[in-house]
């Protein structure tokens, strides 16, 4: 019984966890040598060529490779064990990496973009055909890695933001590869820094999805697909239960959910099987793997000092 508590406490703790990002070890692998030789190649063909979207698109690349080491190397500390001064472990790393990518996309889009309006103001013929190869290439092996990451992407963020930067690499090449058509049977320069503008556009708007869920999840908030009220509703209408309060819900990683909750149910402690029920109806309706639940007889004139 904790201090200014009056009434009976019983736990219970449910633990799941997601192998989401340790079963892409390989693919991360895969696609950090892909894209880190990609963009040696783009970044020099670029310049070669005076292609200020093949620069932007390489910037692109060199961002994207920073979020694969990022994420995989949350995923590596994620599975460390937990200890007396880190009691979650270290699952809430691939929060940190997440929040940290959406970081490096802004810090991207900075940089191409005040390369880009120079060359709007200084244009520079580029070379079309040399645009096209390389973008080309471009196309394949990023359409090769986001494929990689299809399967995980529903389950965990840091998988999704890979897939997510594959897959607008492979449409922003796509793009580039038209610009260099346009500039080849055209002739017209300015073709080349507006596809990086195009460019940046998709980046800003992918980064600021990433963004605004990687903040949510590194201020506690409760996850996108988790319906707090759902929740709440759920746990009331559980036989026994007249009341719900101290109702928290909060991502411990970008796979696994917490809870932790005070049921009050007059005729007492109802049993372990009906804990053990009720946490296996929040991992399976909920997807809500850890769950603490202190129940109460509501006998005592204040639940809980920190009830809101």
């Amino acid at each position: 019984m904790g201090a200014g508590h009056h009434h009976t406490h019983d736990g219970l703790h449910s633990h799941g966890h997601s192998p989401a990002l340790a079963g892409h070890g390989r693919a991360f692998a895969v696609g950090v040598v892909l894209n880190t030789g990609f963009v040696v190649v783009e970044a020099v063909y670029g310049f070669l060529s005076g292609s200020m979207a093949l620069v932007a698109d390489a910037g692109h690349n060199l961002s994207d490779v920073l979020a694969l080491l990022l994420a995989w190397g949350a995923s590596i500390a994620a599975r460390r064990p937990a200890n007396t001064r880190y009691t979650y472990g270290y699952k809430s790393s691939t929060i940190l990496a997440a929040l940290a990518n959406a970081g490096l996309l802004a810090v991207a889009i900075g940089a191409i973009l005040f390369e880009t309006l120079r060359r709007l103001i200084d244009p520079v013929e580029p070379h079309g055909m040399t645009m096209v190869v390389v973008a080309g290439i471009g196309i394949v092996i990023n359409t090769a890695t986001a494929l990689m990451f299809l399967r995980g992407r529903k389950h965990d963020i840091n998988i999704r933001g890979a897939f997510l930067h594959m897959a607008a690499d492979a449409l922003v090449s796509v793009g580039v590869v038209i610009a260099g058509l346009a500039i080849l049977y055209t002739g017209a320069s300015w073709i080349d820094p507006v596809t990086s503008l195009v460019i940046v556009a998709v980046i800003a708007w992918s980064t600021w999805g990433l963004a605004k869920d990687s903040m949510r999840m590194a201020l506690s908030g409760v996850p996108g697909g988790i319906d707090e009220s759902g929740v709440r509703a759920w746990l009331s209408a559980l036989h026994g239960v007249v009341a719900v309060h101290d109702l928290h819900i909060w991502p411990m990683s970008t796979t696994e959910t917490a809870l932790t909750a005070h049921l009050v149910i007059p005729a007492g402690h109802p049993g372990d099987a009906f804990l053990q029920e009720l946490a296996d109806g929040l991992e399976q309706r909920f997807g809500i793997g850890h769950a603490t639940v202190q129940v109460e007889t509501g006998e005592a004139e204040e639940c809980c000092i920190d009830c809101g």
